[in-house]
């Protein structure tokens, strides 16, 4: 009995030990067979699903991975996305409706309260020639004689704005054409009733953007500087 006691009392230590080994491999190798199940499991979702875009690619037969090597990178083209930044110019015009009505401070307020940058400025009577240049895409429809009759029927207010995406954000700003139609919140939401009446004008495009702006402003008188507030619009 003692001697039993004995042995029982020195063995019992290895055995638990042994116990304890034991269970700490099964839990690693049943951590590992989790693992690996989860990322072969990752793997055949990807592959039912495969990228169109280089942008980020994980193959080394990218058209933008050439080199062999013996694990998969990740490529990243940060040229491409800060291309997406791009600034723009966009020219908006205060009608002669929103000039008799007093609004050129209103419209300029929205635009720099945004945190574009004005860099043209003008109030100016608008020849019919100039007019009708502005308008010439519009020459078949119905109401272009009348179009030009108003715009040239009192002074207008040109401008030139610049900045990122300035000309689809100054669209959201000016609003839907027919005032009706517009979000409150907008220019013409918010200060227009009618079509005919809608306050102000935005090019639609950049490149109606530029060409509009050389077609109302002279040379010398589009002013580039740098705001002091830049920094806190921008990073």
């Amino acid at each position: 009995m003692e001697g039993t006691a004995v042995l029982s009392g020195l063995s019992s230590p290895c055995i638990s030990s042994q116990i304890q080994c034991s269970t700490t491999v099964a839990t690693h190798t049943n951590l590992l067979f989790r693992r690996t199940n989860h990322r072969q499991r990752r793997q055949r979702m990807l592959a039912a699903f495969p990228s169109q875009s280089h942008l980020f690619s994980w193959s080394s037969t990218s058209p933008l991975f050439r080199e062999r090597t013996s694990k998969p990178r990740r490529i990243f083209l940060p040229h491409f996305v800060a291309s997406m930044a791009r600034v723009d110019e966009t020219y908006i015009m205060v009608k002669p409706d929103g000039v008799q009505r007093g609004l050129v401070g209103e419209v300029i307020s929205r635009f720099e309260r945004k945190g574009f940058k004005l860099i043209g400025l003008k109030m100016y009577q608008c020849p019919r020639e100039l007019a009708e240049e502005h308008y010439k895409d519009l020459k078949a429809k119905s109401f272009y004689e009348k179009l030009i009759d108003y715009i040239t029927s009192g002074p207008v207010v040109c401008m030139a704005w610049e900045g990122v995406g300035v000309v689809a954000s100054a669209r959201k700003l000016i609003g839907a054409t027919d005032p009706l139609q517009a979000e409150p919140g907008t220019i013409r939401g918010d200060l227009a009733v009618q079509t005919g009446r809608n306050v102000v004008h935005g090019s639609d495009s950049p490149e109606n953007g530029k060409r509009e702006i050389g077609l109302w402003f002279k040379e010398g008188e589009i002013c580039q500087w740098t705001p002091a507030q830049a920094p806190w619009l921008r990073e």
